[in-house]
This record gives structure tokens, C-alpha cells and sequence, in this order.
């Protein structure tokens, strides 16, 4: 990027998270393309840009070739915007087809281009506006037939646009066969809109920066949707774009035998993962710890995949763990999340916006298994996992990541394997002991302290968890089906209560 002697205005496009992949926004004056397919929110986006001019008193105008004057009004009520501030010129008039009018854009010809470029012309000079959106250049190219017409045709616009002083957008569908390269070349940007339709549940809209000229934009795909209001844009999640706050001291997990076996608690800065099998207290576990930061005065935010709300509430309360009451009161963020209805971009924006705009300490994900049904394959699980781990290590979080295995006893497996991103892991197991099916956990790995390499019996009771004293006569560990060969004295006394909930 070459230096100026003059600073560059930016033009904001109106969609707060666009403007920040554009770091700032459009650079004033140019004309810019914004690429489509049918449904990818083109005009969405297109009147939004207008109506964002209009609110700080820039003129805009929509220059619409295939859309009606109703339509756009239509559009623009279902996101409940007003389109009075704005002026629209219809290419096409209502009595367009009558016999007067043998010359229309149903019959494509050198004169009608002619004509049709010189009343866009003579309407920008009518009303002078600052921003200006065409819709559609689909027209024009069908107007133009041969490509090199259609490329000086472009080519004058964007020279006329520029020596009047304003920034346009030119909206293609991208009816074109292949890739419009001559459109690319000619715009100062290109912002390039995507759609796909999964299997099952909504489609995944994506766009990204293909140029733009002078900006150092973040490249890549960044999720966003159509919106009652507009479109809201997710921007990819790059942790080094963010500051690093300093390391303090470990936390206390709420059970002095769980901080012993971490070592002295939980660090913030670091993600530790649970696993387990399906009811043998991860849930709880990771509720239990995520209360103790709540009576300390800290803020948390628990993001629900597994389970409905109502369920958990009543669950952690039947345990001595009232959640209702922190949500209440405004410390505690508890978010049922459908994977099907929500982006991987939304969700990690949920999550930047619990941490940076309510303040969690503490971010619980329940669970993996879950998230990455939303995610197309399990590298890109993997990807999005490290940014977002990496990030909420640099905020001083602490991370709480819960991994459901398969299987009871025996092949005791996962989905996709996450733990060489944690920093601690701590993991829940069924054992056998004098004919009674009992739950150990144990910590496999602590990065930032010296954790305790023994085995505890745990319990989920009406006080919460509950951690006997280290066992040691074990056998089969390595196996994945830990026999206990021990005297039963050293056991946790009675049986669990078959009627406490299990997590």
C-alpha cells in the first residue's frame, strides 16, 4: 500500500461487524462490487449502506434495474426501516411495456445500454448523493452482449462515480457463466456473499473480503445472518488481535480434594476439559466450580448444548447449587444453544460478547459433542477450538469444556479428541468394588502445576460432589475399566441416593 499525502476517509458500511473485518470501513469515493447468489442479502445490505448514510445526513440513492419500488419498500419493512430518507430511481418504469415504449430491458441492445447508463448518469447530477447502490449489473450485462461493451460501460461508471464524489456499491448476482473476473478487476473492493444448505437445519451464509484496494482487511470466511434490522456479521475469531491480561493466582474449585488433585485449584488463563461417560457427574463437577466463582462475586457464563434449561436448573438445585438465583441477579449468563440454528461464528461471537461485554471469569461449554455437530468436520472443530481456547487463555477465563465418551465400561471413546488443546483434564470413570458400580475421577494432566497422580472415589450427593481419599489398589487402569481390589473401609461410606439427579 502505497503512502498518501492525504488521509483516506472511511465509509461505514452500516453492519458493525463488516466494518470491522474492513478495519474501519470503506474507503470513501470508490466504487465497490458485492457478489451473490439470490438470497444472500445483497439488497439487505445494499439498503442498509443507504440508510446508514442517511443517518448522519448523506444523500443515498438505490438505482434498482429488476426490482420494483414496492418490492424494495417491502424489504425494507419486514427489517421495520423506513425508506423516505432515501431517493429510489426505478429503471423500469409502470408503463414500460406500453407501445411508446418499444425500446425496454426486455430487449437488449446497444442503444437501450446507451440510454440506460445516461439516465443513471443524469440522476446522479440531479440529486448529487454521497452513497449510491445498482441494482442489479446482471441488467446491464445483459444489455451489453458482448464483454468488451459491457467492461467500458463499468469502467465509465466507476470514473463518473469517482469525479463526483461518491461512494458506490454495485450489487451482481453472479448470473455470469464462471467467475466475473472483469468485475474484480475494475472494483476498488469486492465483497463476495455465500450461502449453503446442510442436511439438516438452516442454511450457513458466509462472506469474505475477496480485495479491497488500501485495506488491510481480515481475510477468510466470517458468518453472518439476515436479521430483522439487517445483516449481522460474525467476524472470524483471531486471537492475536487481542491483548493478554496477567496470570493470578489459582482459583478454588469449591472442594479442597478437587483442588488437590489439580494441584491447588484452577488457573485463570487455562481450559480445562471433563470427560467421561454419559451420568457420571461432569455436569456437576463443572457447575460446582462454576459456583464457587459466582459466591466469590464473579461473573460466569454457561453455554447449554446437551440439555434444556429447566432441566439444569432443577438438577443443580436438587444438589445444593442454586443457579436461578445468579441469573437473576445478573452474575450468571445460562445459554441453551441449539447447533442446528446457530453458526460456529455466532457462537464464538456469544462468546466474545459474555466476556468482553458481561464480564465472565468463568466459561463453560456443555458440550463438545454437540458443538461439533456444527461444525462441517472435525479439522475445522479443531481450528475453531484453538482461536477460541487461545483467546479466553489471553482474558484470564477460566474454561470449563465438558467431552461426553461413548460407552459405559469397556471401548470407552470419543467423538474427536481435544485434549492435547486443555491444559488441565480431568476424568470421570465408572469402577467396580464389592459388587457396586462406583465413579472415580482422576486428573490426567495439569500444565501449571504439580497435580496429585492418584485416584479418588467421588460421589454425587445432595451436597454436591463429594471426593473420598486417594485410592491405591487398583487394577486394569490403563485398560479404560478400573477394578477396585482394595478393602471396602477405604470406600466412601453408604450408597448414593438413587434419587438425587446424576450429571
Amino acid at each position: 500500500m502505497q503512502p498518501t499525502d492525504q488521509p483516506q476517509t472511511l465509509t461505514s458500511t452500516g453492519i458493525a461487524g463488516l466494518d470491522l473485518i474492513l478495519n474501519g470501513g470503506l474507503t470513501s469515493d470508490r466504487m465497490y462490487l458485492v457478489e451473490g447468489t439470490p438470497g444472500t442479502g445483497k439488497t439487505t445490505l445494499g439498503l442498509g449502506f443507504l440508510l446508514a448514510g442517511a443517518e448522519v445526513g448523506e444523500v443515498g440513492l438505490y438505482i434498482t434495474l429488476a426490482e420494483t419500488e414496492i418490492e424494495l419498500r417491502a424489504v425494507a419493512s419486514s427489517h421495520g426501516w423506513s425508506l423516505d430518507s432515501l431517493e429510489l430511481f426505478e429503471m423500469v418504469p409502470a408503463d414500460g411495456l406500453g407501445a411508446d415504449q418499444e425500446q425496454t430491458l426486455l430487449h437488449p441492445s446497444e442503444v437501450e445500454l446507451g440510454e440506460t447508463v445516461r439516465s443513471i448518469m443524469a440522476k446522479i447530477d440531479e440529486i448529487r448523493p454521497a452513497r449510491v447502490v445498482l441494482d442489479s449489473l446482471s441488467e446491464l450485462r445483459l444489455l451489453a452482449q458482448s464483454p468488451i461493451r459491457y467492461r467500458r460501460q463499468i469502467l465509465a461508471l466507476k470514473h463518473f462515480f469517482s469525479r463526483r464524489a461518491c461512494t458506490a456499491l454495485f450489487l451482481d448476482d453472479k448470473s455470469a457463466a464462471g467467475s466475473d473476473v472483469q468485475l474484480h478487476s475494475i472494483a476498488h473492493g469486492v465483497i463476495s456473499l455465500d450461502q449453503t444448505l446442510a442436511t439438516f437445519g438452516v442454511q450457513r451464509r458466509r462472506l469474505h473480503v475477496v480485495k479491497m484496494r488500501g485495506v488491510p482487511f481480515q481475510g477468510g470466511y466470517h458468518d453472518f445472518e439476515i436479521e430483522r434490522g439487517g445483516l449481522c456479521v460474525y467476524p472470524r475469531l483471531v486471537a492475536s488481535a487481542h491483548g493478554t491480561v496477567e496470570t493470578v493466582d489459582a482459583v478454588t474449585t469449591g472442594s479442597s480434594e478437587l483442588d488437590a488433585l489439580l494441584g491447588g485449584g484452577l488457573m485463570p488463563g487455562t481450559a480445562t476439559l471433563l470427560t467421561g461417560p454419559a451420568g457420571v457427574g461432569k455436569t456437576t463437577t463443572a457447575v460446582q466450580c462454576m459456583i464457587a466463582a459466582l459466591r466469590r462475586g464473579e461473573k460466569a457464563a454457561y453455554f447449554l448444548f446437551d440439555e434444556r434449561e429447566p432441566t439444569l436448573l432443577t438438577r443443580s438445585a436438587a444438589l445444593g447449587m442454586d443457579l436461578e438465583t445468579y441469573r437473576e441477579n445478573g452474575q450468571l449468563e445460562l445459554r441453551a444453544i441449539d447447533p442446528a440454528e446457530m453458526s460456529p461464528g455466532e457462537f464464538a461471537a456469544a462468546i466474545q460478547a459474555a466476556v468482553e461485554v458481561g464480564g465472565a471469569s468463568v466459561v463453560v461449554i456443555d458440550s463438545l459433542n454437540a458443538y461439533l455437530q456444527s461444525m462441517p468436520n472435525e479439522q475445522f472443530l479443531v481450528l475453531q477450538m484453538h482461536e477460541l481456547l487461545t483467546y479466553l487463555g489471553q482474558k484470564g477465563v477460566v474454561s470449563l469444556l465438558i467431552l461426553g465418551l461413548h460407552g459405559v465400561t469397556g471401548d470407552v471413546r470419543s467423538d474427536v479428541d481435544l485434549s492435547y488443546l486443555s491444559d488441565a483434564l480431568i476424568q470421570l470413570r465408572y469402577f467396580e468394588a464389592h459388587g457396586e458400580v462406583r465413579q472415580a475421577i482422576s486428573v490426567i494432566k495439569a500444565r501449571t502445576a504439580r497435580h496429585e497422580r492418584t485416584i479418588r472415589e467421588c460421589r454425587i450427593s445432595v451436597d454436591g460432589l463429594q471426593l473420598g481419599e486417594p485410592l491405591r489398589n487398583f487394577q486394569g487402569i490403563l485398560t479404560g475399566v478400573p477394578v477396585f481390589t482394595g478393602e471396602e473401609r477405604t470406600l466412601l461410606a453408604g450408597t448414593p441416593d438413587p434419587d438425587v439427579p446424576r450429571g
